[in-house]
């Protein structure tokens, strides 16, 4: 795992985390939980290697979630023609995209993992759009929401990530889906995605309400140290 230099925001942000003794979606800390698929782990794709499945943190506000695969529903609504409500199954039916990203964290540490799932425009795309879409808000099982406008996800071509280096997802990497948001923070990486609801609003989610940004663009500092 690599690490970048946090400069004088990620510091100020580190501190503000330790004085409230809090995690997000998007955060780290606390024990992980055992599970993850038995699938052999993927530990090099073209030639780099990934950083591993398992890791020793929790970066979420309620602890790792438990989500019923069967009862499991991925709504789609907001300005839409189409509200869409899709089980698991149908999520996986999709065409599959894998992709090779690395995920760099507010705190200043980062974790190149293989990612495969669905495009977030496949999922969206059969509800239609109505009106100006201007946002896109994502929500999960434990509270946690957070938004992008919906140009970046596009222009990102954004997926949500149903396994990782191979292993499908378990409770502590966001079973059912994880955002995967390449060039945004680790908050905007959202876990456990339950419902994807398209605005002409902004929206604020749970750590951008507490002062974080929401553009949450990785500074080109860190991505040049790679």
């Amino acid at each position: 795992m690599r690490l970048h230099g946090i400069g004088a925001l990620g510091i100020a942000v580190l501190l503000a985390l330790l004085a409230a003794g809090l995690s997000g979606s998007g955060g780290c800390a606390r024990e992980a939980p055992k599970g993850g698929s038995e699938a052999v782990e993927i530990t090099e794709y073209d030639g780099v290697r990934l950083d591993p499945y398992f890791r020793e943190y929790d970066n979420s506000i309620q602890g790792p979630q438990s989500v019923d695969p069967a009862a499991y529903r991925l709504e789609v609504a907001g300005l839409v023609e189409r509200p869409l409500s899709l089980t698991y199954e149908e999520v996986l039916a999709l065409p599959k995209v894998t992709r090779a990203i690395t995920l760099y964290c507010v705190e200043g540490w980062s974790e190149h993992l293989l990612f495969e799932g669905v495009r977030v425009a496949d999922v969206i795309g059969p509800a239609g759009r109505k009106g100006e879409v201007t946002t896109v808000v994502l929500y999960a099982a434990d509270g946690y929401s957070t938004s992008l406008p919906y140009g970046d996800v596009a222009r990102l071509d954004l997926m949500l990530a149903s396994s990782i280096n191979g292993r499908v997802l378990d409770e502590l990497r966001g079973f059912p889906f994880q955002l995967v948001a390449q060039s945004k923070l680790g908050y905007k990486w959202i876990k456990w995605v339950t419902r994807i609801e398209l605005s002409d609003k902004p929206f604020s989610g749970y750590w951008e309400q507490r002062g974080y940004s929401n553009d949450a663009d990785v500074p080109k500092a860190w991505l040049e140290g790679d």
